[in-house]
Formats: structure tokens, C-alpha cells, sequence
């Protein structure tokens, strides 16, 4: 079946399993980066360590959030650690490649990590050229997603119309403030992935998510990207 998207002028991509598959090995890497890093700060045992890793990541958005509101552990150290991982488990993504050079428009990283770690991904799927901006945890001021706050600053810093930008996700609660502002929302939705036992997902209420898919690549690849024929009512020169 054909989404017809064509009034979508911007299009915002979550980056860790969301633009590679949940079920491949890097993001497991950053999970056992945050254990360690938690166990070694705070003197926990690991299985502790682990506990505490997945409370904060359910109860304030990122484990790093829990981490600075509770302990008050410097971000820029966190961020250092976790994400001194091998990106050479990823392969190059030539269909995603060429499934985003067809969208017009601007693409935008929206990531609840860092823009280094972001820059590191892109380059090894081999979709950097893709994108116009990074708008990383910095950014937010360290608010993270769902925190409704940082969708704003991510739309003031990219002058991003939210009625005409779709967001991609893999976790389907980072899209309800996203729909609550006017965007179109995309599920990225996988068997297996690493957060969903913590998460819990309800998915008696799905009201948020306007399309769901469980291949990000196969999906961009069916949509319909062709403009209607002159200015629509309302349009700007975003040039």
C-alpha cells in the first residue's frame, strides 16, 4: 500500500535502533557501557548497577537524566564512555541510502545521544549525506525524549514547521508529543528489541502513531515522495 506523504517537508530520524536494526549488536554495546559506568560510579554491583540503568531510563527518559537529577553525575563524561563502542558490528546500508536520496526535503537526527556518536553511526551506514543537522542531548539542554521541551527546542534550533515534518521512532511514547504538536509519526516497530521489557509498550492506545512499519528501509522505499503541480495554499520558499 502507497502513504501518500507528499506535503512532508522535513523529515526527523531517531538514529539508535531506528536507522539500523534493534536487533543488531551496537546498541547492546551502549548498554553494557551504562552498566559499567553506573556500577563504577556509584560502587553498585552490576546486577545493581543494571536495576538502576533501567528505573531511570523508564522514569526520567534516559538512564543520564536519572543519573544527573539523582547523583548529579557530570553528562559529558557519561557520554564519553558509553559511547566508546565498535560501529564496525554495523554494515553499510546501500537500500537506505538510496531509499533517502528519493524523499525532498530536509532530514533531521533528533537522538537522545551525542552528535559524535551520531556522526560515527551515519558515517558507517553510509547515510551522512543525507542529512542537514544533528539535533543531539546537548542541544536539549540534556532533556530528553518524551520530555515535551526538547521537541520544542528541536523545532526552534531547525525552524521545523511540525505540520509538514514526519518523526521516526522506535520507541512509540517518544512519538506522542511529536503528534500532540502536529507531526505525522512513523513506529519503527521490532520484535526483540532491548527496551521493550522495560518499556512494557501498551499498545491498546496507538492514537499517536499515524504508520507503523517493522522495516524502516522497505518503508521509505513504497512511499509516494512526488510533489502536487505549483504552490499549494500557504507554501514558502524554504530555499
Amino acid at each position: 500500500m502507497c502513504n501518500d506523504l507528499s506535503n512532508i517537508e522535513t523529515w526527523v530520524f531517531d538514529l539508535d535502533n531506528t536507522l539500523y536494526p534493534a536487533s543488531s549488536s551496537l546498541f547492546p554495546q551502549i548498554d553494557i557501557r551504562m552498566r559499567r559506568f553506573i556500577a563504577e560510579r556509584l560502587g553498585l554491583p552490576l546486577d545493581e548497577a543494571f536495576a538502576l540503568q533501567k528505573r531511570y531510563y523508564k522514569e526520567f527518559g534516559t538512564t543520564l537524566r536519572g543519573l544527573m537529577m539523582v547523583h548529579a553525575i557530570e553528562p559529558e563524561a557519561f557520554l564519553a564512555y558509553v559511547h566508546d563502542i565498535d560501529c564496525t558490528v554495523l554494515d553499510a546500508a546501500p537500500r537506505l541510502d538510496a531509499a533517502l536520496a528519493r524523499l525532498e526535503g530536509r532530514k533531521l537526527i533528533f537522538t537522545n545521544g551525542s552528535e559524535r556518536h551520531a556522526e560515527n553511526v551515519l558515517a558507517r551506514l553510509g547515510i551522512s549525506r543525507h542529512f542537514d543537522g544533528i539535533f543531539d542531548i546537548r542541544a536539549a539542554a540534556f532533556i530528553p525524549k518524551p520530555q515535551p521541551e526538547c521537541y520544542r527546542l528541536m523545532l526552534e534550533r531547525h525552524a521545523v514547521d511540525p505540520r509538514g515534518a514526519l518523526m521516526v521512532e522506535d520507541i512509540h511514547r517518544n512519538l506522542v508529543p511529536a503528534a500532540a504538536i502536529g507531526m505525522t509519526t512513523l513506529w519503527v516497530r521490532e520484535d526483540g528489541h532491548p527496551d521493550s521489557a522495560v518499556l512494557k509498550q501498551d499498545e491498546a492506545d496507538l492514537s499517536h502513531v499515524h504508520h507503523i512499519t517493522d522495516n524502516l528501509t522497505q518503508w521509505l522505499e513504497g512511499i509516494s515522495v512526488s510533489r502536487p503541480a505549483g504552490p499549494t495554499p500557504g507554501s514558502q520558499d524554504r530555499r
